[in-house]
């Protein structure tokens, strides 16, 4: 029966639905991209494709809410493995300055294939400089030949160094073409549909990289098309201190003058928000896309997310580029959110359970997808499969191992009920191939600088 799968004998399915169920035992039946049914017992229609998940922990697929897909050409840079935010995109920036549209697809198919083969879904994307007619679209070709569910942001830098910003002048664009080539990938690529592949946002890059003007025209040009918005904010020291110098305010009351919160926009990093800021993002239903590894690689600190979950701020994860995190698996972002803020609050600050619904339903509540995220008869056939019978989980209790102990890799991965991976292998892409043709475009980008 086309379309129509039976994931069966799950040994457990942790549903991340309203109640938060935890079924044992149980199946999940797939019909046209949904969930058609779940629980024990679940009938098997003639033709129907079966899974046997015997062994395996079930979740919904994970959602990666911030993420530089271009960075997989720039990992472990050796002039930057040591700095901060600043210092570490003035040492990048010429590099990326050499890319082309070949490259921004490879890059991409890479980063999300790494993304797939961690549990990850739906991805969020922030492509904000775009060298040698590099185009947005790239990404979007990227993602439909992996088969993600993909969110990418049109990103932009507008003041390079002469101004008084960070980028150098030849990655930056103007701010009319800019906007016009927003409203060219929304009317060209958008779907507001339930269930929608592609969704475009609205992403100037960051408080040092683009004008105050570009801001609020983009909040205007958003909310007029009907995206969502998103930026970088409050990531470090450095970032905080830029605002209040240039802004002489903190990034928060920046944001809300030009008309950055709501529930329409989400921001990346906040690793900085004091109480009043944290107070403003619970009132106004902005959203933080959390980065831990990366804001451990580059020193930025550790986000205050246990005071903002308990404030009531929408919280996803994201693994941020793989030039400063510099691995891209979403997995392994979670348990490093849980340990840190464990690091900061206690041992009880955050639970394994908690840190995989920041990886499901918190990020694709961020993201506007309420229909992704968890498993319950309705919402998207988006279904990840972890076997746990293997030496990383060997031995465990409880199905907190999932991220206490392993796996990091899934066994099996749907998207709208198409099968992404199987076994532990990408069926969409020829991966021996694509890492091939990345490291030898890595090797070429070298002697270029």
């Amino acid at each position: 029966m086309s379309g129509v799968t039976l994931i069966r004998n799950a040994a457990c399915i942790l549903t991340m639905d309203d109640a938060r169920r935890e079924l044992t035992d149980a199946d999940i039946l797939l019909r046209d991209g949904t969930i058609a049914e779940i629980g024990q017992g679940v009938a098997c229609p003639d033709g129907a494709d079966v899974v046997e998940a015997a062994g395996c922990l079930v979740t919904p697929g994970l959602v990666n809410c911030h993420h530089h897909l271009f960075q997989t050409l720039t990992r472990a840079v050796p002039a930057g493995q040591d700095a901060l935010l600043f210092g570490w995109l003035e040492t990048l920036y010429p590099i990326w300055s050499h890319l082309t549209p070949e490259h921004v697809f490879t890059s991409a198919q890479v980063g999300l294939a790494e993304l797939a083969l961690s549990g990850c879904t739906l991805c969020a994307d922030h492509l904000y400089l775009y060298p040698g007619g590099v185009r947005l679209e790239d990404t979007i070709h990227a993602a439909r030949e992996i088969g993600l569910r993909f969110q990418p942001t049109r990103g932009s830098m507008s003041i390079g160094q002469s101004a008084g910003g960070l980028p150098p002048d030849a990655l930056v664009e103007r701010e009319a073409d800019i906007l016009d080539d927003c409203i060219r990938v929304i009317d060209g690529f958008h779907d507001a549909s339930e269930g929608s592949m592609c969704r475009v946002g609205v992403a100037p890059c960051s408080p040092f990289s683009v004008s105050r003007e570009l801001m609020r025209d983009a909040a205007v040009l958003a909310r007029d098309k009907g995206v969502m918005l998103h930026t970088h904010l409050a990531e470090n020291d450095e970032d905080v201190a830029y605002s209040l110098a240039q802004f002489g305010c903190r990034p928060g009351v920046y944001a809300q003058d030009l008309g950055w919160v709501g529930p329409d926009v989400w921001h990346a990093h906040c690793v900085k928000l004091d109480e009043s800021e944290i107070a403003l993002f619970s009132q106004t239903g902005t959203g933080v896309a959390h980065c831990p590894c990366s804001n451990c690689r580059l020193g930025s600190g550790i986000a205050p997310v246990r005071a903002m979950r308990d404030a009531g701020v929408p919280v996803g994860l994201g693994v941020d580029g793989s030039a400063s995190n510099d691995a891209g698996s979403l997995v392994a972002e979670a348990r490093q959110a849980m340990l840190l803020q464990r690091v900061a609050r206690g041992a009880d600050a955050m639970s394994a359970r908690e840190a995989l619904e920041l990886a499901t339903r918190g990020g694709a509540d961020i993201l506007g997808r309420p229909e992704c995220g968890r498993l319950a008869p309705g919402k998207r056939a988006d279904v990840a499969l972890w076997d746990m019978r293997g030496i990383a989980a060997a031995g465990s209790w409880d199905i907190g191992a999932m991220l206490l102990a392993g796996p990091g890799v899934v066994k099996g991965l749907f998207v709208e009920g198409r099968e992404i991976v199987r076994d532990g292998q990408l069926t969409t892409v020829d991966m021996k191939a694509l890492c091939a043709r990345q490291n030898a475009m890595v090797n070429a980008l070298k002697e270029t600088v």
